[in-house]
């Protein structure tokens, strides 16, 4: 499914691509929000546009407005901006109608997924595999968008070294070119992460299903999930807690809360007392035995991370990590029970498959949920 969509998507999303690039010149931002657990998708796209994780990239205008969208849109909203809604189908026609308003501003428009905007896709697919797919879709649009920023005009007077510095200078190059490299580069992103999802159920698939049995004995005992991460980890541990507490297509609640949410108990920690701290102090006040410590961490070295398993650790909670690259410290440290590790060196890449990971264990422990 995800090989044909893309296939077939790429061509449009480059040239949405290129688009962006044009408006982000000209002064516009990119606002996202969405419901539910879809609203964890605008808080995605806005960290990653702002604090991009690819070194030398520029930092991007963007926000989530998910809160009280449509009241901030009325506020905000600008004819070189780009609007990004993210809707479940119940949600459809809220997040349409925002989008329409926008539109008639002037502003680009993303229906994921929808039927109107500028860009809109529609996915028959479950619930989570709807909303992978998604995240494919955004972290293309970010990786590419600044393909375009690196042949576009600036302007400058480059003198005789003109020549040197083409993306600096006066004259324009040709955009236009670039789109099909671009598509083809899409479509290569897309069957990177589908080759990797395939390497992580080969080689991970023992350790997944053992972190499944240990979360899920946790909850038939009656103990809850505390869920935490950085940035993008962040917003998955949002994601990861709102599909264990409200979940799509039926499944049972399960007790989780994310330790990434409290965006003004984590701003007080770090200023008061460091920004190491800010998952630890959390978890002092809330764990309880028989509860369970997830963390989410690309690099497997975050001191906030690592601080708070170790205290869970020392208080006999359950730990367990999803990870990237070799699994770092926390994987050298032995500081999980159960860690679940995607062998790659690319953010986004183990972003995608890490939200594969996690959405599986959630509906294998359906059954925890029902006992």
């Amino acid at each position: 499914m995800s090989r044909a969509f893309f296939s077939r998507e790429a061509p449009r999303l480059a040239v949405a691509c290129r688009e962006m690039a044009d408006r982000f010149v000209r002064g516009g931002r990119l606002l996202a929000f969405g419901e539910g657990a879809l609203a964890t998708d605008a808080q995605h796209v806005a960290v990653e546009f702002v604090h991009p994780v690819i070194v030398g990239k520029r930092a991007l205008p963007a926000i989530d407005l998910s809160l009280a969208y449509g009241p901030w849109l009325d506020a905000l909203c600008r004819a070189d901006d780009m609007v990004m809604g993210f809707g479940s189908p119940e949600a459809h026609s809220r997040i349409q109608l925002a989008l329409d308003k926008a539109k008639a501003r002037g502003a680009m428009t993303f229906a994921l997924p929808g039927e109107g905007g500028d860009y809109a896709v529609k996915i028959d697919a479950p619930a989570f595999v709807r909303q992978e797919m998604i995240e494919i879709l955004y972290h293309t649009l970010w990786e590419t968008v600044h393909v375009f920023f690196e042949h576009r005009e600036l302007g400058l007077d480059t003198g005789p070294a003109g020549f040197l510095y083409p993306f600096l200078g006066a004259e324009g190059q040709d955009k236009e070119a670039l789109v099909g490299d671009v598509a083809q580069s899409i479509v290569g992103k897309a069957r990177d992460v589908e080759r990797l999802r395939e390497e992580v159920a080969r080689t991970e698939s023992e350790a997944i299903s053992d972190a499944i049995a240990a979360l899920s004995e946790r909850v038939q005992r009656g103990g809850k999930f505390m869920l935490f991460g950085n940035g993008g980890s962040a917003t998955d541990a949002n994601d990861w807690a709102i599909d264990c507490v409200s979940p799509p297509d039926g499944l049972r609640s399960i007790p989780a809360m994310s330790l990434s949410h409290e965006a003004a108990t984590i701003t007080a920690i770090s200023n008061d007392v460091g920004n190491d701290l800010i998952f630890l102090r959390q978890l002092i006040a809330h764990a309880q035995p028989g509860d369970a410590a997830v963390a989410i961490s690309t690099s497997g070295g975050s001191k906030s991370v690592v601080a708070a398993l170790e205290e869970a650790r020392k208080r006999g909670l359950l730990t367990v990590a999803l990870l990237g690259y070799d699994g770092g410290e926390i994987g050298r440290r032995d500081l999980a029970d159960h860690r679940i590790v995607i062998r790659s060196d690319y953010i986004p890449r183990i972003q995608e498959v890490q939200a594969s990971v996690y959405h599986v264990m959630r509906e294998l422990m359906e059954p925890a949920a029902r006992g």
